[in-house]
């Protein structure tokens, strides 16, 4: 009896060559976040559920650092349980990353959803008004893109809607971006 890792890896090892289509636009967020922190502004990052621990994961791996000390990277995941519940209890869950876009986001900001399956009704409203506010934004997500499809500027879509896949992806994307920005990047 096994757990099944011989199927888990074969469905990656046919997922993986699939994402070097996603080079090109991976490099346009990271030219993009450079632009961003040349502006002096910030990243801002949300996602629910699995896709919130990535941003947070992601956020610090900028702030603090990744594979070398280089200068520190304003980023921000918006996690905060305290700022998530209030704006829960006082508006609904749609609202909660949209409120903290609204009060934290700059035209010099840029956001970035990571979502397995497009369709985040917080999300997209975070997008929304993300965009009102002269952001630049982008959206990690599965293969079809759900709802968010075509709303972001720039668009990275793991080409695939197997959930747990579509966080793996993203997670290399993001690793893969960030050893990028630490060669960009002075100490």
């Amino acid at each position: 009896m096994n757990v099944g890792l011989d199927r888990n890896l074969e469905e990656l090892s046919q997922l993986l060559p699939k994402m070097t289509g996603l080079d090109a636009p991976l490099l346009r967020l990271g030219q993009a976040m450079l632009a961003c922190w040349q502006r002096r502004g910030k990243v801002l990052i949300a996602g629910n559920g699995g896709s919130a621990a990535d941003a947070m994961h992601f956020a610090e791996e900028l702030v603090v650092r990744f594979k070398k000390n280089r200068q520190a990277l304003a980023a921000l995941a918006l996690c905060d349980p305290t700022t998530i519940t209030c704006a829960g209890n006082d508006f609904s869950f749609d609202h909660v990353f949209a409120r903290q876009v609204e009060a934290l986001g700059n035209a010099s900001d840029m956001l970035i959803v990571m979502t397995t399956s497009g369709n985040s009704e917080n999300l997209i409203r975070a997008v929304t008004r993300a965009k009102e506010q002269d952001m630049i934004t982008a959206v990690l997500t599965g293969e079809s893109g759900g709802r968010l499809h075509g709303m972001c500027d720039i668009e990275l879509m793991i080409p695939t809607d197997v959930t747990h896949h579509v966080q793996e992806g993203h997670k290399i994307l993001y690793h893969t971006l960030c050893q990028w920005i630490d060669e960009q990047v002075a100490y």
